[in-house]
């Protein structure tokens, strides 16, 4: 199951740090990839790794200095798939996280999380004899992430895309895609399931995720509520309105063309998807039809009638490239 977004509205304008968590994370990949021929220069790439991994038994024996590897772990990848997997889930649920922290919080809990997922496999990796392994991948800090979307935005569906005979989307509600994705890395972590992929990582950094979220949903959010009816001074997070039908006047009349046995009326008419959007009535007291469209934009026009027309029917009304062709007939009836 592949994310690809979410239905939950940002209140606070474009996510431009996770834009820029993003970009440092493909520019380092790049950076990576240069230094080893796209990884094929299996020295170059050890070298890299142990350079800038986690890798558990040398961050307890250098400890604290070892902290800067934390840190650069992050933002290093081991493969294409391994970096485009884990910038989807960033991108998908990072710029909510962002939006309800605001960026400064989010840089600082980002890294938290990503700390507490390599100190999770650090730990782990000690009691398993993988020690010198060396760990890197943003995805200790995503799964902080979604740790905290869960919380946060428990009530959110996810658009996701799902291979199995045929390629088709689907909409999956957050409480059951996020749990779902967690007790897999669960049940990889127990069986010893590994692959290359640092499963214990993930749930320390879901765990911490959830942790805070839970925190910033119990104390934060209802202290900032609380603080709105004090007179202090704090405005609340503007929630983006959804702009309303444009009324619009057209400037071109309609124009009239008399047949034998019909009338037919040809409109200018932009912003609607199709002829269901468009009504047609006849005013007798003014001789003319008043034609409506409503769809992105609301029109209202009329066109007058040649004289002599007597209540006109509405037989079918056609609409083309931003041009409705309205049919009437010269016999009497209720338009």
């Amino acid at each position: 199951m592949f994310p690809i977004h979410d239905d939950t509205e940002r209140m606070h304008g474009r996510p431009y740090l996770n834009y820029t968590l993003i970009a440092i994370n493909v520019a380092v990949f790049v950076w990576e990839a240069v230094a080893t021929g796209f990884f094929t220069d299996e020295r170059a790439v050890a070298e890299l790794f142990f350079t800038y991994g986690t890798v558990p038994e040398a961050l307890f024996a250098n400890w604290p200095a070892s902290g800067f590897n934390i840190v650069t772990s992050m933002f290093m990848h081991a493969g294409i798939a391994h970096i485009i997997g884990n910038m989807v889930f960033l991108w998908v649920f990072g710029d909510n996280i962002e939006d309800k922290f605001g960026r400064v919080k989010y840089i600082l809990i980002y890294l938290g999380w990503g700390a507490a997922a390599a100190l999770a496999h650090s730990f782990y990796a000690m009691s398993t004899g993988d020690s010198a392994v060396p760990a890197v991948g943003a995805s200790g800090a995503i799964s902080g992430i979604l740790g905290a979307y869960l919380v946060m935005f428990p009530r959110a569906k996810v658009f996701t895309i799902i291979a199995a005979f045929f390629i088709y989307t689907v909409r999956i509600p957050v409480i059951a895609y996020i749990p779902f994705w967690f007790i897999l890395q669960l049940v990889f972590a127990l069986i010893g399931q590994s692959g290359g992929v640092a499963y214990m990582a993930h749930i320390g950094g879901f765990v911490a995720g959830a942790a805070t979220g839970l925190v910033a949903r119990t104390f934060m959010m209802p202290a900032l509520a609380k603080l709105a009816g004090t007179g202090k001074k704090y405005t609340p997070p503007a929630r983006r309105v959804r702009p309303k039908i444009e009324d619009v006047v057209s400037e071109a009349p309609p124009e009239v063309i008399e047949g034998p046995g019909y009338y037919e009326i040809i409109a200018e008419v932009r912003g609607v998807r199709d002829a269901s959007e468009i009504s047609a009535e006849y005013d007798p007291a003014t001789n003319s039809v008043r034609i409506e469209a409503r769809g992105s934009r609301r029109y209202e026009m009329s066109a007058t009638l040649p004289q002599g027309a007597v209540s006109p029917r509405v037989e079918y009304i056609q609409y083309l490239n931003g041009i409705a062709r309205i049919r009437l007939s010269k016999e009497t009836g209720q338009v």
